[in-house]
């Protein structure tokens, strides 16, 4: 026991004993921030333990802590990134007791860094130029993006306050500038710090903000945006008023969200959005009546979605299996993809889809005309096929003739066209198999252009 006795009044005695050490079970870095799980000391000094203190001490020498009131889960903001170790206290009534001693080292990353390739045209690339790179380029000097989303001709990216940015072609508004301007390098759209997720595609844009409204900008043709209309806006404009949208996916003609309940909703080109029917939709309406949506992605002419029992499920335009029925059938409501209820995420791109199962498998279907799906060769599957016999994928996102992926190690990998370098290997040779881009290991997020170019976001510890 670590505490100190003393005496209580009248001669009686009391033992005032602080807690024991508390358990630095895990850590789970972020960017300048850590998630550390502690259990309880086995003896709480026969007191109630009060809080809990767990302390940081970081690569550059300095401290910082962070507290909760129960044993699980505590927070800590960090100063610095490089190799950080944590150590835990108990509080109770008579005081605190001994810490752990520091442990659990990680390496926290300071920040994260945005970098793409492929073609330059329109600036897409977001490097101030218009010149192709067929390997990984910085974009400006920011370290805070957090997600960044590619398209035929533009890009969009939000930082980790919340900021949100976008480049390349603005020629129908679709950067949301309020302009119909290009532009090669990052340019913020308004001053608000409250966006939390983009989806660009070919002719617009879709976002999600913090306060759970959806926006939308670019070409209104087909009813895309979904402000019940179909005219152009060239700077965001909110979808309905509804305030618990949870994610959104922009599709070449259409658009796809799920909200916080589990509802999925669909809009724009009747023939791809799953209504049974092939009437265009100016405004969000719900498929079906189903309430256990997880995840959804909409591709050219396409929708790919996860449902939260692990089924995965698609509908639209069938030409090249994309639909994963084991047909070229097009359907006009959701179908299932084979029996299996363990995916988890699926990144649908112009005419083939790739997605990941529990257990880390990568499996791909659709065209495979340019070597996209991964697999070795250049047929078109209607059915998910495995790409190698590794558990170990974990980011995915599928493009018109490429695919690119994390691994759980954070390498960064490609395969499909490498027209304009756009696989990033340094080289413009296609590649029908998995490649890894360059030897870096801290990638966390990745999106292949729809036609030109891949951006991604690479996390740093400096």
């Amino acid at each position: 026991m670590t505490g100190t006795s003393g005496f209580k009044g009248s001669g009686i005695t009391d033992p005032f004993q602080t807690p024991d050490a508390p358990t630095v079970d895990s850590v789970s870095a972020g960017v300048l921030s850590a998630n550390v799980t502690i259990s309880a000391p086995a003896d709480t000094g026969g007191a109630a333990i009060d809080s809990y203190v767990v302390t940081a001490k970081q690569s550059d020498g300095t401290s910082v802590t962070g507290t909760a009131s129960a044993a699980g889960t505590v927070s800590v903001t960090l100063t610095a990134g490089g190799t950080t170790t944590f150590a835990a206290q108990a509080l109770n009534k008579y005081g605190a007791g001994q810490f752990s001693g520091f442990g659990n080292s990680t390496s926290v990353f300071s920040g994260q860094e945005l970098y793409s390739w492929g073609a330059g045209n329109y600036g897409i690339l977001g490097d101030n130029s218009t010149v192709d790179k067929s390997s990984p380029v910085q974009v400006g000097s920011l370290t805070t993006w957090a997600q960044v989303e590619a398209s035929r001709d533009h890009t969009a990216g939000i930082t980790t306050s919340g900021e949100i940015y976008a480049w390349g072609n603005g020629a129908i508004g679709n950067l949301g500038l309020n302009d119909t301007i290009s532009h090669s390098s990052p340019v913020q759209i308004g001053a608000l710090t409250n966006w939390s997720q983009v989806s660009t595609r070919n002719f617009h844009t879709a976002a999600v903000k913090t306060d759970g409204t959806l926006w939308g900008w670019g070409s209104g043709g087909l009813g895309r945006l979904g402000d019940n209309s179909t005219v152009d806006k060239s700077s965001p404009i909110q979808i309905g008023a509804l305030t618990n949208w949870s994610q959104v996916s922009a599709g070449d003609y259409h658009s796809a969200a799920i909200t916080t309940d589990g509802e999925l909703y669909t809009w724009g080109y009747g023939k791809f959005i799953g209504h049974n029917n092939i009437i265009n939709r100016s405004s969000p309406v719900q498929v079906g009546a189903l309430t256990n949506w997880s995840q959804v992605s909409a591709g050219s002419n396409h929708i790919t979605a996860v449902k939260t029992d692990g089924t995965l499920w698609a509908w639209g335009v069938g030409q090249f299996g994309q639909n994963g029925d084991n047909t070229t059938v097009n359907r006009s409501s959701p179908v299932q993809i084979g029996a299996l209820t363990t995916w988890s995420r699926v990144a649908a791109g112009n005419y083939h889809n790739v997605a990941t199962t529990t257990s880390g498998e990568l499996y791909a279907w659709g065209r495979g005309n340019e070597g996209q799906l991964g697999d070795g060769n250049t047929i078109s599957r209607s059915s998910p096929v495995q790409i190698g016999a590794l558990t170990t994928w974990d980011k995915i996102s599928a493009a018109r003739q490429h695919t690119a992926a994390i691994k759980t190690d954070g390498t960064l990998w490609a395969w499909g066209s490498d027209a304009n370098g756009k696989l990033g290997d340094g080289t413009t040779v296609n590649k029908s198999s998995p490649v890894q881009i360059g030897a870096l290991s801290d990638w966390s997020q990745v999106s292949a252009g729809t036609f030109r170019h891949t951006a991604a976001i690479l996390a740093t510890t400096s």
